[in-house]
């Protein structure tokens, strides 16, 4: 095997980022709609100005975090896709493939959703 040829572990190491990015901006998301009823809460119960500003800050640097997570869970879905566009006939029917093969499904439909 040359040392250009991709391996069943890059296969592997590559969908786990890919899963743990996706799983990353997933979970920005929710945290970024909880702080926000939290803030609207906040809010409606007349809390103090102070609490209130902190509280927006910390949805701030939620909100912040999305677009590097979108753009890094991109990166490495196009790398993903890349390897498996080149992937080695060894490697049908093994659980690593599915799991690849899964994730970028999931990814595809979740964008159908938010879109």
């Amino acid at each position: 095997m040359s040392a250009t040829q991709p391996t069943l572990r890059d296969l592997k190491i590559k969908t786990g980022t890919v899963k743990r990015l996706f799983k990353d901006e997933n979970s920005y998301r929710k945290e970024s709609e909880s702080q926000q009823k939290h803030i609207d809460k906040l809010i409606s119960e007349g809390a103090d100005e102070h609490d209130i500003s902190k509280q927006k800050e910390v949805l701030q640097e939620s909100l912040n975090m999305i677009p590097d997570c979108q753009n890094r869970l991109k990166e490495a879905q196009k790398e993903l896709q890349k390897l498996l566009e080149n992937k080695d006939a060894s490697w049908e029917g093994t659980e690593e493939l599915k799991q690849a093969e899964d994730i970028l499904e999931q990814i595809n439909i979740n964008k159908g959703n938010t879109n």
